[in-house]
């Protein structure tokens, strides 16, 4: 029998939680079919063993668990495109969200005519819980930004706990970016229209177990996928991170060689190759770590895509001056052939390093 309800739970290192959310979930959805998709990236604390344990016990338990690629996100989507269940519900691991109000939720979907319900923070009574400060300002600081941006209309955009319709998910996946923790922003910019939502207050509660996910990388994707939306979506927002990192490879290189020639004096040759190399060792490292955050090298494989990237990119240096040669030959303005080079370049370096160095990342 198909469930009416299937929760979709992201994990990565929530070993100690599991046990606890699914007791929580088989006491408040008692009255209705339901099941949980636990989606987990390969934990290194063995997740993913828990869950697979406790599905033995428990049909209604799943475990979907990912090698070699990492991200909320994109779990969240795999998630929801494993199951059949019509009403579909996400929501973190970590015991912060207060599952109770996921029946309210549901009546609201069958009875309003509603696409979405998010889970608030922001309305009477819901809060923060015991965030510290300067978690509450950026958290607050996110949901200004992604909502002055966008134009989203729900009062908390940065939410992870939020009830759909699976017909509306269809409707929009071939448009999400899949990148990111920012799964419901994704989503409310993905449509070609917004969807009918309504909304539930509810206060957060603090983590038992485990650790914040949050991070500088978490943070660049947020950026990025604004990018990427306010875009109209043309410009993929992982394209957007590595031409970011590429500009701040401009700038140490140019520091370099001023340093080792101006203030130095070293001859202008051995400073040039010094800062190209320094810039790219940069780019690679800033990629390696923000554009490329669900393919990270770690060790050998990082020495080995490094070696790579130095490659691929000597070669989009060619392809840059080829293409402003010849299109200055052509009859273009140089500083139009020059960008147009530069532009070249870029895509030269981003397709061939994505194949190249990250292909086989984790792996």
């Amino acid at each position: 029998m198909t469930a009416e309800i299937a929760v979709i739970i992201p994990t990565f290192n929530e070993r100690a939680n599991i046990a606890p959310l699914h007791a929580a979930l088989s006491k408040v959805l008692s009255n209705c079919d339901w099941e949980a998709v636990f989606v987990d990236d390969n934990s290194p604390d063995g997740t993913a063993a828990v869950v697979q344990e406790l599905a033995r016990q428990d049909a209604r338990v799943r475990c979907l668990l990912r090698i070699g690629r990492r991200g909320l996100s994109s779990a969240c989507i795999e998630g929801v495109l494993a199951t059949a269940a019509p009403y579909v519900c996400i929501m973190d691991a970590d015991l912060q969200h207060d599952e109770s109000i996921i029946p309210r939720m549901q009546d609201l979907l069958r009875r309003g005519g509603f696409d979405l319900v998010v889970a608030t923070r922001y309305g009477s009574p819901g809060g923060m819980g015991t965030l510290t400060a300067g978690r509450v300002r950026l958290s607050r600081l996110a949901t200004w930004v992604a909502r002055t941006l966008t134009r989203v209309p729900v009062s908390d955009p940065m939410s992870g706990f939020f009830l759909f319709r699976r017909d509306w998910f269809d409707q929009i996946a071939a448009r999400l970016s899949g990148r990111g923790f920012k799964i419901l922003l994704d989503m409310l910019l993905s449509g070609p229209k917004p969807p009918r939502y309504t909304e539930v207050a509810y206060r957060m509660r603090s983590r038992l177990h485990g650790e914040s996910k949050l991070s500088v990388s978490v943070i660049w994707d947020f950026v990025m996928l604004l990018a990427h939306k306010l875009s109209g979506g043309a410009i993929p927002a992982r394209f957007i991170s590595f031409a970011t990192v590429g500009v701040s490879g401009l700038a140490v290189h140019m520091l370099v060689l001023g340093a080792l020639h101006r203030w130095l004096g070293i001859a202008f040759l051995i400073a040039q190759t010094a800062a190209t190399g320094t810039a790219m060792t940069s780019n690679f490292v800033l990629n390696n770590w923000l554009t490329y955050p669900d393919r990270r090298l770690h060790g050998v494989a990082a020495l080995r895509g490094l070696l790579s990237f130095y490659l691929a990119c000597a070669f989009g240096a060619l392809v840059n001056v080829a293409t402003a040669g010849w299109l200055a030959a052509k009859g273009f303005p140089w500083w139009a052939a020059g960008f147009l080079g530069v532009v070249a370049g870029a895509m030269w370096n981003y397709g061939s390093t994505g194949i190249l160095t990250w292909r086989d990342a984790g792996r």
